[in-house]
């Protein structure tokens, strides 16, 4: 694995790992499950592959931002807007 990628894969697993604090199921649960996933993968050598796989992690950190936004902006919502109509 290039240098480049392999700080890139670096990145990629801290950044996980700082979002995986909040994870709903918890963040054992989460730490679990990426090391898994990053551990299968630790002999892939063709950094094409390397890069679509990184290409994958980033998809997932974007669905996890969002997953949190929307928690926050529904727990606003109930907070600030209530449901009954008089």
């Amino acid at each position: 694995m290039a240098n480049s990628l392999r700080g890139e894969v670096l990145n990629l697993y801290k950044n996980l790992l700082y979002l995986g604090r909040d994870y709903p199921k918890g963040a054992d649960y989460f730490k679990r499950r990426l090391k898994n996933v990053f551990l299968r993968n630790k002999d892939v050598k063709d950094p094409e592959k390397i890069k679509e796989l990184i290409e994958r992690g980033e998809f997932v950190m974007k669905e996890l931002e969002a997953l949190y936004f929307l928690r926050k902006y529904r727990a606003m919502k109930q907070r600030y807007y209530s449901d009954t109509e008089n």
